[in-house]
């Protein structure tokens, strides 16, 4: 940790709009105080942004409003002067092709808003999985200081005596109504229980993982993962964040000074000791790229190969979120990481400690939660990124929840051309397949589906269902939720639409799948696969206008992490010109 405070005080950048008495600076002003702000609000103290994902439309933030407040009263108590503001809010459950398509537009309403107002700095708030990423990737790209509050995850859910994970509990129920294992009426019945609180999934599903990673990489005070949003513990983490970040604008810690290579680092193996979402992999990556940092498939796999699971979470395991939060929540498990040496102890935090500084002292309350190292729930966690013939760029599977027996694996492919073709054939009797099958989906990629849907976990056939099989390697260039669970190949790179591999298999290829070696293989001769690609045809026509245009023409390929290529990189916060 080598960061050097700035001096104090000094002249900040929101004294460019109010300190002065020219026209300017009094036209700013006086709107302003319109809203009752007392004049002596304007003095030079610091002016800290509170950039808000609250929305109805995202329920997982729907309860943001009453944290801005907590951050506020946090600000005024350190000496600053608090704005909040909103910004898009990429709601997982309701945004329709996919709120991946949208992360990159929350990323830059975010990054404007911030560069072109007179704030110091900044509390992110996020709950939803694209929300935190969006967040961090649009205020890395201003690199003003910043720190995070996360929503939290909602209540345990509880039907008839047991968990009800978020998503995960759904995957397993729609599988077991087509399996006839479970009435509709259970079904329906089961919906009340799942959703029992405000906050986002109680499951280690991609909010929660994002929620991990953020505290990982430093950029959020330690415990702020796990926290449940109904909890007064999440008050008080957002009161006393909203103090952090006055301190912070007089320090001058930037995004920049704590997310080095380190920080990834430490964020990648943490993904594995928790049993991560697979879509921490594109989300991490873009973060890396608006800073500069070389983070590529490649990282995950050297540094989060040889990392157990020791979070005994839904879909890898058994428990849900709040169990883990009163287990001791992250810094535990950052703790063992430290204990067993594979922590960067020294990467610096947004609180001005060190990374192991901030955990040294954690307490496991349950250890069948938060397992030891000699007992993990997979002795190798982490992402397995396969490469291969089937994807020269890579793919992704995540160990942890996939079936042991299928991890080395060769099938006959059954082919579907995209998801309509998929919907319209999977329950179809004269299907020709079952579960010695390998099940492959295409066009549902950053361009194909558009957007990159989590739909890669697709559900298995009816009639392989009633035979007691519950599950079969998987192939796509699709992403998945996080609370999802299977042999499940995510992210193949190049996808199907940009001409990749994956949109040349034919129904009776035979896939090789050997993940102890990280390969993926088409068992097709090389000169066939040519053959093949010169005469395949994209059937994705590009959008006529408007923003899937704009993502359409620039969004990069998973391998690289899904950003537009003209968002790559630090645009910094140099105060734009005036406005009158």
């Amino acid at each position: 940790m080598t960061f050097q405070p700035a001096a104090w005080p000094r002249k900040l950048r929101s004294q460019e709009w109010f300190g002065g008495d020219s026209r300017d600076h009094i036209y700013h002003r006086s709107w302003m105080k319109n809203q009752g702000l007392p004049a002596d609000l304007f003095d030079g103290r610091p002016v800290i942004g509170i950039c808000n994902t609250w929305s109805q439309l995202t329920p997982c933030n729907a309860h943001l409003r009453d944290l801005a407040e907590r951050v506020k009263h946090g600000i005024y108590e350190a000496g600053g002067l608090p704005l909040e503001f909103p910004v898009f809010s990429t709601g997982e459950s309701a945004l329709r092709p996919t709120a991946m398509m949208y992360r990159n537009l929350a990323a830059m309403d975010v990054e404007e808003a911030i560069r072109a107002n007179p704030l110091d700095g900044v509390v992110l708030l996020c709950g939803c999985d694209k929300t935190t990423p969006a967040l961090l990737m649009g205020a890395a790209s201003v690199d003003l200081p910043a720190i995070m509050v996360s929503g939290g995850p909602m209540m345990n859910g509880w039907f008839r005596g047991e968990r009800v994970g978020s998503g995960t509990a759904l995957w397993q129920m729609s599988e077991d109504i087509k399996a006839g294992k479970m009435s509709r009426e259970d079904f329906l019945e089961a919906e009340q229980a799942m959703s029992r609180s405000p906050g986002s999934c109680n499951t280690m599903g991609t909010a929660s993982s994002m929620a991990s990673m953020v505290e990982a990489l430093g950029m959020a005070l330690s415990g702020n993962a796990a926290i449940p949003a109904v909890d007064s513990r999440r008050r008080v983490m957002s009161h006393v964040t909203g103090r952090r970040i006055v301190q912070m604008v007089k320090d001058d810690l930037k995004p920049s000074d704590v997310l080095t290579r380190d920080a990834f680092q430490n964020a990648i193996r943490t993904n594995g000791a928790i049993g991560g979402s697979t879509n921490a992999v594109i989300h991490l990556m873009a973060i890396a790229g608006r800073v500069g940092i070389d983070l590529t498939l490649d990282d995950w796999d050297t540094f989060g190969r040889d990392v157990p699971t020791i979070v005994n979470l839904m879909p890898s395991g058994k428990y849900l979120m709040e169990e883990f939060f009163y287990a001791g929540g992250l810094p535990v498990v950052i703790k063992r990481l430290g204990e067993a040496g594979l922590l960067n102890r020294d990467a610096l935090t947004v609180s001005g400690d060190t990374a192991w500084d901030q955990v040294k002292d954690a307490v496991n309350y349950n250890e069948d939660v938060i397992r030891p190292a000699g007992e993990p729930l997979a002795i190798q966690g982490g992402i397995a990124v396969l490469r291969g013939n089937l994807a020269p760029k890579g793919a992704v599977l995540k160990p942890s929840a996939a079936s042991p027996h299928l991890l080395t694996y060769r099938g006959r492919a059954v082919v579907f051309e995209d998801i309509d073709d998929y919907k319209a054939r999977i329950n179809d009797d004269d299907l020709e397949i079952d579960e010695t099958c390998v099940m492959v989906l295409k066009m549902c990629g950053p361009r194909g589906y558009p957007g990159m849907s989590e739909v890669g976990n697709m559900g298995l056939p009816p009639k392989v269902l009633k035979k007691g099989i519950t599950d079969m390697v998987r192939i796509s260039d699709a992403r998945m939720s996080g609370t999802a669970y299977g042999t499940v190949i995510l992210h193949t790179s190049p996808e199907a639409a940009a001409g990749g591999p994956l949109a040349i298999v034919q129904n009776g290829d035979m896939i090789e799948l050997d993940m102890p070696n990280r390969r993926l293989h088409l068992d097709v001769p090389d000169d066939e696969i040519a053959r093949r690609l010169a005469a395949w045809e994209n059937p994705v026509v590009p959008p006529a206008s408007g923003y899937a245009r704009l993502f359409h023409d620039h969004v990069q390929g998973a391998d690289t992490g899904a950003d537009f290529d003209f968002l790559v990189g630090c645009r910094g916060n140099a105060v734009p010109r005036d406005s009158h």
